[in-house]
């Protein structure tokens, strides 16, 4: 069991029967020539696709642990039908996993069709917890052939590789969020080569991958790699509380102070037979095998940092961001994925929610069950899910997006399908609603694999294309077809939230405050 255990694994989809589009090769687009030497990519009816270009030299051997190198330059036409190989990790959203750490490539995305100006770009950073994930799981061609937008997605060193930390290590705790800005930054420089527009880049993505986006918006050399941010259920301020996700896990914050994480590092190295002056180089000669176990005792970004001074929510309160707009949201029923499994592998029953609501909350019960009386909710699993979705996912995203709009444009929704496709093909034995992750169906094939929308979800989906690529293009979500998207301002009484769901009247203002109890919750805390 992790220690925060709320991804969801993009491995369920993969036991469905994946189906791509069908191909016709047409040479002349299939070949693009980046910085480092010319791709052929594969073309579609409706997208062109390069994957596995590498965008920084492999981080491996003496590589291990530093800032990442220039990718080597190559001759001829390099192949890039097919996506370089994950970072390492275990099974879960790779199915076997990986353990090659030659894993630092990105995959292009863009329509097929000519255009008479360069497009805007979208940069996708996956989630997965920070210990698993990579960017080829996210087939891009409905957003870029529907959005007219060039969509990148990336792989980005995980777990102990790319979050490690240990005193006297350059870097420490942020080599992840270092990669990060390397394919931003190869992004710049070679977005004009397939049609993107380098002076238009939004860096979006979910989970981890938003959590990573807030922070690169506190980030001093994360300036000037992007243009927009897209803030997909996680932000500068996501943290939980005891038993949140599963019993007995310590209420925490999702970025860590260094000395905790080189203290961390320190014990690892040490059980793994690395110490004293040559520890880190001890550590850098062990077989990736050697390391696997330990992947997920680092999985959190580090703060006090040279990428990160400060804690990016300190920074996000103190206003001290990237003057870049932002569209920001989460779903209506984040945690029901978790609290489906929190009694052995099923819902949480009525005995382990009364005992874990006691754990808690202690003296302040009371409170909590006149909020969320139990008589309110088919059953105790649904109530903890109402409890922990609002408190660790809607309230602190909002509380971000209230910080962020002093100070920078922000669009804010919720996403709230209440029969959202599954993530997993076997239903666990209550109602799933909006899922964390239930959104990506809406923007991409994941592992390949179409969605099965109803006709409303489909028009949703589209709906939902519209609005992320204008904002991409022009920093405003509204400026599409359909329902009206006033900005979010923090002015206003009750600033203004979309909420995104299928059907006649799905798409409209929700009163989200009120409705996920974050009035109580913030004073609650206080």
């Amino acid at each position: 069991m992790t220690r925060w255990q709320w991804c969801v694994p993009l491995a369920l989809v993969a036991v469905l029967a994946a189906s791509g589009t069908s191909q016709a090769a047409i040479p002349d687009d299939a070949v693009v020539r980046t910085e480092a030497g010319a791709v052929r990519g594969t073309v579609t009816e409706d997208a062109r696709v390069f994957q596995g270009i590498p965008y920084a030299a492999p981080p491996v051997g003496a590589l291990r642990w530093r800032e990442p190198k220039p990718a080597p330059h190559w001759s001829g036409v390099r192949d890039a039908t097919r996506p370089g190989p994950p970072c390492p990790q275990g099974p879960g959203e790779i199915p076997g996993g990986s353990t090659n750490e030659d894993c630092l490539y990105l995959n292009v995305t863009t329509p097929s069709a000519g255009a008479a100006k360069p497009r805007p770009v979208v940069v996708w950073v996956h989630g997965g917890g920070f210990y698993m994930g990579a960017g080829s799981n996210y087939d891009a061609h409905r957003l870029a052939a529907r959005g007219d937008v060039v969509v990148v997605t990336i792989n980005y060193r995980l777990g102990i590789f790319g979050f490690f930390g240990h005193p006297g290590l350059p870097g420490s705790g942020t080599f992840g969020l270092s990669d990060q800005q390397a394919a931003l930054a190869w992004v710049r420089r070679n977005a004009a080569a397939f049609g993107g527009d380098p002076g238009n880049v939004t860096v979006a993505g979910q989970s981890a991958g938003a959590i990573s986006n807030c922070a690169h918006l506190t980030a001093p050399s994360s300036r000037g790699l992007f243009d927009k941010a897209v803030l997909q259920s996680g932000s500068c301020e996501t943290s939980w509380l005891r038993n949140f996700d599963y019993r007995g896990q310590p209420a925490d914050a999702i970025y860590e102070p260094l000395p905790s994480l080189r203290d961390q590092g320190s014990r690892v190295a040490a059980e793994l037979g690395c110490t004293g002056a040559d520890a880190v180089a001890c550590l850098r000669e062990l077989p990736v095998g050697a390391l696997m176990p330990k992947l997920q005792k680092f999985i959190q970004p580090a703060y006090g940092t040279a990428i990160l001074p400060v804690n990016p929510a300190d920074a996000v309160r103190a206003g001290r961001v990237h003057r870049v707009p932002v569209l920001s949201g989460s779903t209506r029923d984040e945690t029901t994925q978790s609290t489906a499994l929190y009694d052995k592998g099923k819902p949480m029953g009525e005995e382990t929610y009364r005992a874990v609501l006691g754990d808690t909350f202690g003296d302040r019960l009371p409170q909590v069950e006149a909020e969320y009386p139990r008589q309110s909710f088919d059953s105790a699993a649904l109530a903890w899910s109402a409890i922990t979705t609002d408190r660790k996912w809607a309230c602190t995203q909002y509380g971000t997006s209230l910080h962020l709009a002093r100070r920078v444009p922000v669009y804010q929704y919720e996403f709230a399908d209440p029969d959202a496709p599954l993530l997993s093909p076997l239903p666990p034995g209550m109602p799933m609603g909006a899922q964390h992750a239930s959104d990506l169906w809406s923007l991409f094939d994941l592992r390949g694999i179409p969605p099965k929308f109803t006709p409303e979800q489909q028009r949703l989906s589209d709906q939902m294309i519209a609005y992320w690529a204008n904002f991409a293009a022009t920093g405003d979500p509204g400026n599409a077809e359909g329902p009206r998207w006033p900005r979010f301002d923090p002015a206003d009484r009750q600033p203004y939230v979309q909420s995104l769901a299928p059907g006649a009247g799905g798409v409209r203002p929700v009163d989200l405050p009120a409705q996920d109890h974050c009035r109580f919750w913030a004073g609650f805390e206080r």
